[in-house]
This record gives C-alpha cells, structure tokens and sequence, in this order.
C-alpha cells in the first residue's frame, strides 16, 4: 500500500555539463529524495510545472516512487470492470442469495455505460446477460459460458475505461444517466435507482479504501436520485372483509386454491412475509383446539434462481430478514387463523421435511403458483372495477391488512413492529398514515390524563 504524504519539497533544476541528460530535477517527498534528469532545460522546467500544479492542487504524494497521487493511479491503473469484478467477489461470500443478484444487475448496468467507444459492441442484451450471469457471479455452480458470453465479456475487457478517469464528473454522470434508464429508454423505477445508486457508491468507496482513487466522486457530483415513497398506498391495500373473501375464493377456485388458502391466511392474519410462511414446518405451530395459537417464524425460503445460490438449489435457505440466521420471531395468530391451519393439516398432511406447504408437483412451493391462484381469486372475490385497479394485486398486500389493522386496533407500535418483524423507524416509514390517524385519539388519551381523569378501560 502506498505512504502518501502533502510533505513535499522542490529544489531547483541542477545543471550537470558533460552529461547526455545535463538537467537533474531534484524534490523530496516526506524524508524520501527523488531526481530525474533530462536532455532539456525545457523539459525539466515542464516536469518541475507539473509536479507544482499537483501540489496546489492539494495532491498527495508517494513516498516510494515520488510521484502525485494522480499519477500513481495511472502507472498502476485498473479497468473500472476489473474494479467492478474484484469488489463484487469480495462481496459475495457474506451476501444472500437475493443481494448478490441484485448487486450483479447495477454492476453489470454501469459496467455497459464505462466504456472508451461502442465500437463492435455485442447485442446489448448478449452483453448485460454476460456480465450479470457471469462477470459478476461467483457460484462454483456457474457452467461454462457459451461462446457469445465469451466474446461478449472479451470485448467488454478490452473496452472498459480506466478506474481513475472516474475522477471526471462527466464519466460519473455516464453511469448515473445509466442506472436511471431501462434498457428499452424508459424511466427506471425511483427504488431501482436508489438500489444501483447505493452499488455505485459503495464499489467507489472500495476503490478509495483500496488506494485507486483519492476519494468518492460520486460526491463532488451535482445529481440528486429521486425521492423514494415508501409508505404503503393504502388505496390498494385490501379491507379486512376483502382479505376474507380473497381466502374463501382462493379456496373456490381451484385444488391448489384450497392448498394454498391457509397459506394466504398466514399473511393475513400472521403478517408473514411469503418467503417466510413457505418455510413454515408444523413445529413451528402452537395450534390449539381453542383460543390463539403461536407462529414461531425461524426463517424464510425465498426463490432468487439457482445460479445466486451456494447450493445450487433456486431457494435460498436464509434466517429472518435482517436478523442473525439464528434468530426466531414468536407472532401469536388468532383463533380464525389457528383453525384454518388445522384445517389445511389434516386434509394435505405436511411434506416430509415438516413443511406444512408444497408446491403441485411436491417440493418447495413456487412463487408461481401462489401468485396464480391469488390472481383468480382476485377475479371472483372483486368487482370488475376493482380486478382493474392494483388493489390487492400480489399476495403480500394482505400482510400490509394484517399490519395496518393491528395499528388501528390500537396496538402498541413497539409491539406491533416486533410481530411484524420490522425496526420501529421501518415500521413508522412505512404506516405513517396509520399512525399519524390515531394522534387525535392519543391527544383525547394525554388530555384526560392531564384533567386528571382516570383512563378509560
């Protein structure tokens, strides 16, 4: 690792006759010395200009080789795609399933628009497949890639610019005119620019930490990503009369619709996340003949494709999101969701391994399907004016009934956030209008209280 150093000093150029470079350039960096010599006095007068411009600048320089820090990078330059590789591999032995493929598709996003000239360039989606699938996979799984992908990421090799021409602004904004666009033109989605932007700027804070670049530039650039909404649109958010009628017509629809009904139960009753109720095993459930049973959730299996996997399998076996892999969530379920679990149970017993859901053919249950069923149940269970609407259009929706409804219950929201398996600062970005709709009767609560009333019971 490079010692940089602002303790620089410049001597005069020293004229040696005789010599066949008679101009020696004298300076010292630190307590290191450092002199070249040259056929010219113009010459050495140019160098000795250069190395003053990098001092006022406010380079740093190497006490090793002398040089600014500007230079160093270019003497020892990597591409931006061999950057982008080298961070993505440090990355991917601690990441999920889920992190590793999304990180691939920003790398492989930016990594397309970082290059000197498009000239002989391979069909676009040729090339982001070869870079997402394989540049940036690391799976022992990987199979060998055909030979497009190999011309594909031959050419991107020998295109990719130079890390340290990320010190320009303009190539900064190459990659952020990318990451805001699709690639049929359109406008990216605000969450999706967030994400690539994040990717952008921590694989720059790799290349500071790694000494090839002298800071982030991401910062000194003049572009703001959107904002991002993330509270709930409670507009399509299902009542809890629809959730009940989409659990009945799920259970009308179809054999897999009466499989799959307790399932959605669980979102909606539970408040489980789909990965979360398809890991579900029988012990797991406290399931009485009366009263509230008890879910204890010990993590979710959910489906990111088998190339992003370290088994090879498409589900990746991981703990509670954002939790140790250890960590186990006890949500309690009321006595609606307790009997239809009993229900489900003794008509489609559990799979061998304890899971209480499979999928048709047997195995893990698919994404597929559940969004399948929960389509046609929407058709029976809406009207047609509101099967056209997006209310209540993936299975999730009915956790965010499950969340808003124990909020307007009046649960405490530490309570609530723990059953839900969110932060307290998650869950109030989320469900701010939940929340924000029950000040006055908090208000009514603290003025009583300040009257010196006794709390209602």
């Amino acid at each position: 690792m490079p010692l940089l150093t602002y303790d620089v000093t410049l001597y005069k150029i020293r004229q040696r006759p005789g010599r066949r470079r008679p101009f020696e350039l004298r300076w010292k960096v630190g307590v290191k010395p450092h002199s070249k010599s040259y056929a010219t006095m113009t010459l050495a007068t140019g160098r000795l200009a250069e190395l003053r411009t990098a001092m006022k600048k406010g380079e740093e320089f190497d006490q090793e080789t002398g040089l600014p820090v500007s230079e160093l990078r270019k003497l020892n330059q990597v591409t931006w795609f061999a950057h982008a590789k080298e961070y993505a591999e440090t990355k991917w032995e601690r990441s999920s399933a889920k992190s590793r493929a999304a990180r691939a598709d920003a790398l492989a996003t930016i990594t397309e628009a970082l290059v000197k000239d498009r000239r002989g360039r391979p069909d676009r989606r040729v090339l982001r497949r070869a870079l997402s699938c394989w540049a940036f996979n690391f799976s022992e799984q990987q199979p060998e890639p055909p030979e497009e992908i190999t011309a594909a990421l031959s050419w991107i090799t020998t295109k990719s610019i130079g890390l340290g021409e990320l010190d320009d602004s303009e190539t900064v904004r190459l990659a952020l005119k990318a990451i805001a666009r699709r690639m049929d033109g359109k406008a990216a989605a605000d969450n999706t620019i967030a994400r690539k932007r994040m990717v952008l700027n921590n694989a720059l804070r790799y290349a500071v930490e790694r000494r090839r670049l002298p800071g982030n530039p991401l910062q000194f650039v003049d572009w703001t990503p959107p904002e991002t909404d993330d509270e709930i649109d409670f507009r399509w958010v299902p009542s809890p009369q629809q959730g009940r009628a989409l659990l009945d017509a799920a259970g009308q629809v179809s054999a897999r619709g009466r499989h799959l009904r307790a399932f959605y139960g669980c979102i909606l009753y539970g408040a489980t996340r789909p990965a979360e109720a398809t890991n579900l095993r029988l012990a797991d459930c406290t399931l009485p003949e009366t009263g509230w049973g008890e879910l204890l959730l010990g993590g979710s299996s959910p489906r990111v494709g088998s190339r992003w996997t370290d088994d090879g399998q498409s589900h990746e076996e991981r703990g509670l999101k954002r939790r140790s892999r250890k960590a186990t969530r006890p949500v309690p379920i009321p006595p609606v969701l307790v009997r239809l679990l009993r229900e489900h149970i003794a008509e489609f017993g559990v799979a061998p391994d304890g899971r209480i859901f499979r999928a048709a053919e047997g195995g893990r249950l698919l994404t597929k399907e559940t969004a399948a069923v929960w389509k046609r149940a929407r058709e029976v269970a809406l009207t047609p004016e509101e099967v056209k609407t997006r209310l209540a259009n993936v299975p999730y929706s009915a956790r965010h009934t499950a969340v808003s409804g124990w909020l307007a219950a009046g649960v405490d929201q530490t309570e609530v956030a723990r059953r839900a398996g969110h932060s307290v600062a998650v869950l109030l970005k989320f469900y701010a209008k939940i929340i924000n709709g029950r000040q006055e009767q908090a208000n009514s609560k603290i003025e009583r209280f300040l009257d010196g009333e006794e709390p209602a019971e």
